[in-house]
């Protein structure tokens, strides 16, 4: 068996306004959009290539001390690699997200902003600086 996708889904109060966060302020694109029956709606929105990081808890602790000076991050986070962290963070902020931490370099050499979405979801932005320690490719 070969996963093909992954979605991750996120179930929302208000709808139209993660709409607005995640597809208009962080810029994620549309590519398909359903209603049904008793205002049923969901939007499936492109992110790019996805990953699934397993981390243990002692590597998500570290992670939070490094990225967030020790704010405690739920079992599931959501990262997004953008162009600028710094400047999507603020620019996030504007559109109702919650800052934890502003944007910082990593060991791993990626500048990382750590911000909690108006719909709860704890949200890591990261910016590639590169010369970081190199990620194992599979052919």
């Amino acid at each position: 068996m070969a996963a093909r996708q992954l979605r991750l889904v996120i179930q929302v109060e208000d709808y139209d306004a993660a709409v607005a966060f995640w597809r208009d302020a962080l810029g994620l694109e549309e590519t398909a959009a359903f209603e049904g029956e008793g205002d049923a709606r969901v939007m499936i929105l492109e992110v790019g290539r996805a990953t699934l990081e397993l981390a243990n808890a002692a590597q998500v602790d570290l992670i939070d001390r490094i990225e967030t000076d020790g704010h405690h991050s739920p079992p599931l986070r959501v990262a997004v690699e953008v162009d600028d962290a710094a400047t999507v963070s603020s620019e996030l902020e504007e559109a109702g997200a919650s800052v934890v931490a502003t944007a910082r370099e990593t060991p791993w050499k990626s500048l990382n902003a750590r911000l909690i979405a108006p719909d709860g979801v704890e949200l890591t932005l990261f910016q590639e600086l590169g010369g970081g320690p190199s990620v194992r490719t599979v052919d």
